[in-house]
């Protein structure tokens, strides 16, 4: 039997399982889809009782960090990151896709890591989670089998690192919450743009109270992935391009929302309390299939029954009554746009148009020279200690590579995570509801709590490296 097809039908049926939306792709009649919808909110009104505070936790120590990978795509960039770490062992690594399995073991080549090769069969990554030599699995999986193998990577001890969005429904993101406060192991958002080096300068400027009470922040994913998304088997099965004919809203939220809700406290101080969203028309991707329809009969297979329009701007308001912008493009001739903008009571900062930029007043941006002092005076201690390294290395600039540093010595050392399972949780649930907000006229829906109340008491995590950092690194 053909694995791939194979395992793309257990994928399938794994999201429909957990309420997913590939129940809603293809010929899905529009009740099947407004059943869903109401399914959105009446799942999210759910109360949460929470089982463990995982914000903060402390897990036992791991001397040496003990990897497995499940799907080899965008999870390369955290495989070369763990080749350059110490204190980590690549024990395990787990693709259908022979090409990307052979180019992993390339990058070992010297390292020392030797590690076993699941991709015989659909099953391969239920084996590599039940093994008993893993501390930490990566899962770089399509969106809709995120959840399935973090959930059973944590049922089997382990703890998950993520890709984004962690997950596509209410119940998934209550699922991933659920499993790690019972078993106590991390589920942390891989939100690689959290470690963007003006995001991370603009972080420590706040908790140091340069711009005074933050109020306001913005962020985006504007990205021109039209081609990419229609492109003949450039990611498998088409996932990607079926996500978007098929779901109406934000559907990459956390690259934007990610670090703003770092600067505001998100979870340690405050809360998102409820969001309203709004999508233009679909000018751009339904016009663009009709046309490969036409030339292609393998596009005929794609019907566009609830396309997401091309831009999506959703609004969120806090508890403290803070606001944050949002925004989704991914099929407009725009620039790369992030929009990381943090407006406060003393300053405001702004990256995307480049470069990163800082206003103490309404008279204008500061100059070069103006901004030289401040930038050394409030660079973070990450970036200080690797910044250049990580440079070196690269992945996003070396963000990817910040990450993933950040992620091992966390645990090597004991230490809290960056973004635990709440804020896994709550980035990506902005997904489908935003999908509920724009079906139902740009409503406002609630913003389940995920801690349970404890968001009150929860204190943000401290990046200024006051304890670990001990984690090597070899170039």
């Amino acid at each position: 039997m053909n694995n791939r097809r194979d395992f793309l039908k257990l994928a399938s049926l794994a999201g429909i399982g957990l309420l997913g939306h590939n129940s809603l792709h293809g010929a899905e009649s529009e009740n099947k889809r407004d059943s869903a919808l109401k399914h959105i909110k009446k799942v999210s009104e759910k109360p949460y009782r929470q089982i463990f505070n995982m914000s903060g936790y402390r897990a036992p120590k791991i001397n040496t960090v003990r990897i497995g990978f499940i799907g080899l795509g965008r999870g390369m960039a955290h495989f070369k990151s763990a080749t350059k770490l110490e204190g980590v062992d690549i024990k395990a690594v787990c693709d259908l896709v022979p090409e990307k399995i052979n180019r992993a073991m390339d990058m070992l080549e010297g390292t020392g890591h030797n590690p076993d090769i699941f991709t015989d069969d659909v099953n391969a990554w239920k084996r590599l989670c039940e093994r008993d030599d893993l501390d930490l699995i990566y899962v770089s999986t399509p969106w809709d089998m995120h959840v399935e193998v973090a959930l059973y990577a944590m049922e089997q001890g382990k703890h998950v690192g993520i890709e984004v969005p962690a997950a596509t429904t209410v119940e998934e993101c209550r699922q991933l919450v659920t499993t790690s406060e019972q078993t106590r192991k991390h589920c942390v958002i891989l939100e690689n743009c959290c470690y963007d080096f003006f995001e991370l300068l603009t972080l420590n400027m706040a908790r140091q109270g340069f711009f005074g009470e933050v109020m306001h922040c913005e962020g985006a994913y504007i990205h021109d992935l039209l081609d990419n998304i229609t492109r003949k088997n450039f990611k498998w099965n088409m996932w990607r391009l079926r996500e978007n004919i098929s779901r109406n809203g934000n559907l990459y939220p956390t690259h934007g929302l990610g670090p703003v809700c770092q600067i505001m406290n998100i979870n340690r101080g405050d809360k998102m309390d409820y969001l309203v969203s709004m999508s233009t028309n679909d000018f751009m991707l339904s016009p663009r299939l009709n046309e490969m329809k036409a030339e292609d009969s393998f596009y005929r297979q794609f019907t566009a029954d609830n396309p997401r329009g091309n831009m999506n701007t959703t609004l969120i308001r806090t508890n403290k009554g803070k606001t944050i912008m949002l925004q989704h493009d991914v099929s407009s001739p725009r620039p790369y746009s992030r929009i990381h903008l943090v407006s406060g009571t003393k300053a405001t900062a702004q990256k995307y148009p480049l470069p990163g930029k800082i206003a103490t007043s309404h008279k204008g941006w500061l100059s070069e020279e103006e901004l030289k002092p401040l930038e050394e005076r409030y660079q973070p201690e990450i970036i200080k200690r690797i910044g250049e390294m990580a440079r070196q290395v690269g992945g996003h600039g070396g963000m990817d590579f910040l990450m993933n540093w950040r992620l091992i010595d966390c645990l090597r050392n004991g230490l809290p995570v960056d973004m635990d399972v709440y804020d896994t949780a709550a980035w990506s649930i902005i997904g489908p509801l935003s999908e509920w907000s724009v079906a139902n006229r740009s409503s406002a829906i609630d913003i389940p709590d995920f801690t349970a109340g404890s968001w009150r008491t929860n204190t943000p995590v401290d990046i200024a490296l006051k304890e670990g950092g001990t984690t090597g690194i070899r170039l």
